[in-house]
């Protein structure tokens, strides 16, 4: 068998962000089965020249800053008929990268992580390809497209049409296609009319020696009240409507009956409209934070009130691994075997998410019971290695793993 050539749209360390934790486990977990060539962008030179043990095991690694203007991507993609998420991560110079790699090494497979990136998968190659969509992209936009208005939601409705189309196209291609979830995978196959065949799910994990509430050492809580956080990336969209919802629309009725409640917003790079909720209604924001664990162990709740959501949220099954009580949307707990009033409360409204985070409030012993089987839930099902386990055998290496551990 020969090698695997590993594409992300983001260099995957470190894992300090949803899409980054699943690139990297993916690309650690390969790393066992073959010698793994890395070719993917990095956001700035920062990021390019970032290290981390990983590293040291590829056989090769190409990284290019991605510093296309959006401006420019837009243009691009008006004039080609392509979608911007698309022409965004075109580049000449990973192009050549990817190009030389496959002519200097025996490559027998190509995993490919993130959509925007099938497009550097050669035409004549005909070796194993394995797409990991993740998430259905175009399913979000079409949701931007439908909620939205004027210009934005032209341009939105525009890349969902031609997102789902390019989906379809690499999946019928694709040897296998992977989706974050079950639930996530049968929505793709109903709209690509591929099968079990072409579509599986491949789920997300947690890295249980990181996210345990027994070695996590706590922050000191900003109030002497009840905290109630949210964690996650505080520029991406979804992030975003979330705590504005929250705090504008949750927050008054939990305050009317916990006046010393708090509502934290952790999280790096706050766009203005998240940084301007900071100091109204019990709302802090505390930007990036160097460990995201111990803002975990000293919150009372964790919330994720997103509206649109993908796939598995790794906020809540991190805020699970670490006995939280958690709250969520309907959106924001789909994929996750988990049951509502057992593991965590899944609430339909504002309305809802107030009420049960009173609930909890006020019933202590009821929080720490559903905090307690989260916790047991995702030590037992929701391992990387549990995860994981099929992974080489997707990619066609099972009988090399098999070989090697006979030797």
């Amino acid at each position: 068998m020969g090698d695997i050539l590993f594409l992300a749209h983001r260099v995957p360390w470190p894992p300090n962000r949803g899409d980054k934790i699943r690139s990297f486990n993916f690309l650690q977990k390969l790393t066992e089965a073959a010698p793994v060539h890395l070719a993917c962008f990095a956001d700035d030179k920062s990021e390019a020249s970032a290290s981390d043990p990983i590293k040291e095991k590829l056989a090769s690694c190409e990284i290019v800053i991605r510093d296309k203007p959006q401006w420019k991507s837009g243009i691009e993609a008006l004039t080609s008929g392509k979608a911007v998420s698309l022409s965004s991560f075109e580049s000449g110079a990973l192009t050549g990268s990817i190009k030389q790699i496959i002519r200097n090494n025996q490559i027998d497979c190509i995993f490919v992580f993130s959509g925007q990136m099938a497009q550097y998968v050669p035409a004549d190659f005909y070796g194993r390809f394995i797409m990991d969509f993740a998430d259905v992209d175009s399913a979000k936009f079409e949701s931007y497209g439908a909620a939205g208005f004027g210009p934005m939601a032209w341009i939105n409705r525009r890349e969902g049409k031609l997102l789902k189309t390019f989906e379809e196209q690499i999946a019928k291609r694709a040897d296998k296609s992977l989706f974050v979830s079950e639930k996530e995978a049968e929505f793709f196959r109903q709209r690509s009319g591929l099968g079990h065949d072409k579509v599986s799910a491949v789920g997300n994990g947690i890295d249980l020696n990181l996210y345990n509430s027994a070695t996590a050492i706590s922050i000191q809580k900003p109030t002497s009240g009840p905290m109630i956080i949210f964690t996650g990336q505080m520029d991406y969209r979804p992030n975003v409507e979330a705590v504005q919802s929250f705090a504008k629309e949750v927050m008054p009725i939990v305050l009317a009956e916990h006046s010393d409640a708090c509502f934290v917003i952790v999280g790096r790079a706050p766009t203005e409209s998240v940084r301007s909720l900071h100091g109204r209604g019990g709302v802090i924001v505390t930007g990036a934070v160097p460990d995201i664990q111990q803002w975990l162990k000293a919150a009372d709740i964790v919330v994720a009130p997103l509206r649109i959501a993908r796939g598995v949220q790794n906020k809540v099954l991190e805020a699970m691994a670490m006995g939280k009580p958690v709250v969520a949307s309907a959106a924001a707990a789909e994929g996750i075997a988990a049951q509502h009033g057992k593991h965590f409360l899944i609430a339909k409204s504002a309305a809802e998410e107030a009420q049960q985070v009173s609930q909890l409030i006020k019933d202590r012993p009821f929080a720490d019971q559903l905090g307690d089987a989260a916790k047991q839930l995702i030590h037992s099902c929701y391992s990387w290695d549990s995860q994981l386990s099929n992974l080489h055998e997707i990619c066609g290496f099972e009988t090399l793993q098999v070989m090697e551990a006979a030797e």
